[in-house]
């Protein structure tokens, strides 16, 4: 996997004469076959074991890590391992003054970032761990299925048993899976097509997690939605939300975080 400073690179190029900016920003275009994602609020552990499975993916990406208002114990590991793993870090407490969640900014900024470089954009969860050729995978199925918006890997426990969030496809017998149920962003590409279609900035600034209103707007626009079957990743569901663990041993709580709180709109 390669990964480089978009930013450094950027600022470099707006030092140079047009014609010659104009050259560099398209062999950054085509350095990259995708921008993927991960949104981290703390949960060290499970993020690291993210950070270090997408590290050895095959293929060419740009990682960005966006840090929303993690612990300094956690900012302080992913300024540390940074280069290592080659991603770049992006601490959304010095963007703005919103508390976590801060999905909404992410989205807003991935979205932006792949649309400058034309390329499509890869969301995996830091309670997820990728195979060496999940995004090899996903992006070739993106290209090959027709009308593609959204193609997602279906999600697996440690015994290779489908779990959380796609339990009601368990019973399925076919690789691909055109759905118009919501896509979770547990590991999940989204086109350039539904990414230039859909403008982010439109996206309700009264929820905190966005997967079921795109995977909406994505059919609503005429595009489809897919579910690999047949590539799977490593899912260790709320390890990123302890809380919600609530809903299972404790589903007064839950709501009332849920409800009372308005914790985990979507």
């Amino acid at each position: 996997m390669i990964c480089m400073s978009l930013v450094k690179n950027l600022a470099l190029a707006s030092r140079i004469p047009l014609h010659i900016k104009k050259t560099q920003i398209k062999e950054l275009m085509s350095m990259y076959e995708a921008l993927i994602i991960t949104p981290v609020k703390d949960s060290l552990n499970t993020t690291i074991e993210t950070i270090q499975s997408i590290h050895q993916s095959e293929g060419k990406f740009l990682y960005c890590i966006y840090n929303d208002f993690s612990t300094q114990e956690t900012t302080l590991k992913l300024q540390q391992i940074q280069l290592q793993h080659n991603f770049e870090l992006i601490n959304l407490a010095a963007i703005t003054d919103t508390p976590s969640p801060n999905y909404r900014l992410v989205l807003l900024m991935a979205q932006k970032k792949a649309l400058e470089l034309n390329i499509p954009l890869i969301i995996v969860e830091s309670d997820v761990e990728v195979k060496a050729t999940t995004f090899r995978e996903l992006i070739r199925r993106s290209k090959e299925l027709d009308k593609c918006g959204m193609v997602a890997a279906i999600t697996i426990n440690r015994e290779g048993e489908i779990n959380f969030p796609y339990l009601n496809f368990k019973s399925s017998k076919t690789d691909i899976i055109k759905t118009k149920h919501s896509l979770s962003f547990c590991c999940t590409l989204l086109t350039t097509e539904l990414l230039t279609r859909y403008n982010f900035k439109t996206l309700s600034t009264e929820k905190h997690w966005y997967d079921v209103s795109i995977s909406r707007k994505s059919v609503q626009l005429g595009l489809n939605n897919y579910l690999l079957t047949s590539v799977g990743v490593l899912h260790k569901p709320h390890s990123s939300r302890p809380w919600k663990q609530l809903k299972y041993n404790n589903p007064i709580k839950y709501y009332f975080q849920k409800l009372i709180k308005r914790l985990d709109r979507i």
